[in-house]
């Protein structure tokens, strides 16, 4: 008989409360943090304008004159707090009577004497480069609520000191924090009640209460955030006027200053980024200029607008969660094994801590163009989505043909990953068939010395890997290597091992596979002795040959032990960073270097942070496909 269909179930209504809660009460924690941020950015933008503008008023003026140009930015400004004007080793100008300006610099001044050559320096770096990548613009922001802001101080182009403000300016409150809490913890209060009168409905695959409670969640979690992007998008305009105002006042007091006039409807100078480019968005007497079509959305509305994505999906995870019973099995499970739990609760914060989370922070380090130079940036300006992924997939380029033949481009992701392929499948072939060969000489019966030999062969696998990394690379040496000294020995020629792509590879193969036979040796020896002697005496009664009882008894009952050690081994030797690096170093040329090896060297030799997180979640994923379809075809888990 079928089962009447309802419209209301308690793990429908659970679930819908629950993940409406968790929905609404990030996108109201997200919003209000952006909030935060974007305050304290049109703060401090607000204090980078007022210093460049106060830099740009001392042009011509010397010492006495500088001093009371900045005493008139001072009482025109209510929200600057000092200034100070140093030129070289001189204090040229200060707001500050105390400090006598101008003057040389006392011992106790130094910082602004080693900023200045910083900021200098950086200046020059980025000149000589022909890119921007050091910041000149250096912003302290107090808990105090006051920002100390250092922009260069140019004369006729020409980089002659820094200019040091203290703005005092509470943050105008560009985003609308509060309320946020109320709704999710209503909806959660009430799904929670109202579940206590309903009935609970039997396990359906899927059931109208379903469908109404995943339909409910996406129209409010997208309602909701639609109207939190519509506050901050009126955040963002409310920031941008609060700026041109100060960029009016500004220019009203740099032109009572004496200073050479300004280019009338032309984009400000002074509003600039971190690294001194004007930011273009405000004109010299504070009216808005149209964003450019790249920039018509503020990084804070399009970080919004992905992270919501992020939250609807986790707010769907936790809803399915509760309507397909895995929320009402877990709680059992706590119950029931609440001691267990208990138990294991310090092993499993320890993986969340050490193992889970730096893993997902790479993966979330992916999605962005983190590098050496823009890390201490907020994360929301350095997220990019999938451009990494499509940078190391999209690119083919492996093989170019010109005029002086065929040349291979070794830093392509598809070449290393050919090499690693071919790395990984040679190496597992050698340690497993020299692990086999040696095992099955050890399980003889009236092996004399046994032990002996044990002890001997398991040695390479005792000894760090590292260690006999470097050992190996000695031998390898093209001059004094020992390999080298026993071939002219033979009168043969000593060869270059590292010159050439195949011999390069050929050291790591060797050392590798001396370092991997022991491990399948001791494996592979330890199912042989698990076999019962009685089937081979069955099969020598019934006539078998040797070959026929090592393919009809040996293999088989050797697959459950031998097929999990492959894996593990193939894992093992795909990320076998220590061989390559400390061996061949990848030579020639990076032709050598397998995904790890190659992700390390982007990552600490470029710099280049989170392309190198999007190579390890590549490397990852690869593995992950190869030990699932590997698992599930061999099925590797099952006995004979």
């Amino acid at each position: 008989m079928s089962q009447p269909v309802t419209w209301l179930n308690r793990p429908a209504l659970w679930g819908l409360g629950v993940a409406m809660a968790v929905v609404l009460a990030l996108t109201a924690w997200l919003h209000g943090s952006i909030g935060t941020d974007l305050a304290n950015q049109q703060q401090q933008r607000k204090a980078v304008l007022v210093a460049n503008a106060i830099g740009a008023s001392l042009a011509g003026a010397d010492g006495p004159a500088a001093s009371d140009r900045i005493r008139r930015w001072q009482a025109e400004l209510p929200a600057l707090e000092s200034a100070q004007v140093v030129a070289g080793r001189e204090l040229l100008a200060s707001t500050r009577p105390e400090d006598e300006a101008p003057r040389a610099l006392r011992r106790e001044e130094k910082p602004l004497f080693d900023l200045a050559t910083a900021l200098r320096s950086a200046g020059e770096t980025n000149v000589a480069e022909g890119a921007v990548r050091k910041k000149t613009v250096q912003v302290d922001a107090s808990g105090d609520g006051a920002v100390t802001v250092t922009v260069p101080y140019v004369v006729d182009g020409q980089f002659e000191g820094i200019v040091q403000a203290r703005l005092r300016q509470p943050p105008e409150a560009v985003a609308d924090r509060g309320g946020g809490w109320l709704l999710p913890l209503a909806l959660l209060g009430a799904a929670l009640v109202i579940g206590f009168f309903v009935r609970v409905q039997p396990a359906r695959r899927f059931d109208v209460g379903r469908g109404i409670a995943v339909v409910a969640l996406l129209a409010l979690a997208v309602g909701f955030q639609q109207q939190r992007l519509g506050r901050m998008a009126d955040a963002t305009v409310a920031a941008d006027l609060a700026t041109s105002r100060v960029q009016a006042a500004a220019a009203a007091a740099y032109g009572r200053t004496g200073a050479p006039p300004l280019v009338a409807a032309s984009a400000s100078p002074w509003d600039t980024d971190a690294y001194g480019r004007p930011l273009k968005l405000i004109a010299t007497d504070g009216t808005l200029l149209p964003r450019p079509d790249a920039v018509q959305k503020d990084s804070h509305t399009r970080f919004l607008e992905r992270s919501f994505w992020g939250i609807d999906l986790l707010g769907l995870v936790v809803l399915l969660f509760f309507t397909q019973g895995w929320a009402l099995r877990t709680a059992s499970a706590l119950r029931d094994h609440a001691a267990a739990y208990a138990y294991v609760a310090p092993a499993m914060i320890g993986m969340l801590v050490l193992v889970f989370f730096p893993f997902f922070y790479g993966i979330g380090l992916a999605f962005t163009d983190t590098t050496l130079f823009n890390e201490a940036t907020p994360f929301r300006e350095r997220w990019i989505g999938l451009d990494n992924f499509i940078a190391i997939l999209g690119d083919f380029n492996v093989v170019t043909r010109g005029a002086e033949g065929t040349v291979f481009n070794y830093q392509n992701f598809y070449w290393t990953l050919m090499v690693t392929v071919i790395w990984t499948i040679t190496n597992v072939a050698v340690g497993v068939s020299v692990g086999f060969v040696l095992a099955m000489a050890l399980n003889t019966d009236g092996l004399r010395g046994k032990w002996i030999y044990r002890i001997l062969l398991i040695l390479p696998w005792a000894i760090p890997n590292y260690i006999t990394a470097l050992v190996w690379r000695g031998m390898f040496h093209p001059q004094f290597g020992v390999i080298n000294q026993v071939l002219q020995m033979f009168g043969l020629q000593p060869v270059a091992w590292f010159d050439g792509v195949v011999s390069a590879f050929m050291t790591g193969l060797v050392t590798n596979g001396w370092l991997s036979f022991p491990f399948m040796m001791v494996v592979i020896l330890g199912a042989l002795q698990s076999i019962p002697k009685d089937m081979y005496e069955a099969a020598e009664v019934e006539g078998a040959t040797r070959w026929q009882q090592l393919r009809s008894i040996t293999l088989p009952l050797l697959r459950p032990t031998l097929v999990p050690a492959v894996v593990l081994s193939v894992v093992w030797t795909f990320n076998m960073f220590n061989i390559i690096f400390l061996v061949s170093g990848g030579e020639p040329g990076g032709a050598n270097e397998i995904l790890i090896t190659k992700a390390y060297k982007i990552a600490f030799e470029q710099y280049q942070y989170a392309y190198a997180a999007a190579y390890s979640t590549v490397i990852f994923v690869i593995l992950l496909v190869y030990g699932y379809f590997q698992t599930r075809l061999t099925r590797a888990t099952e006995s004979y």
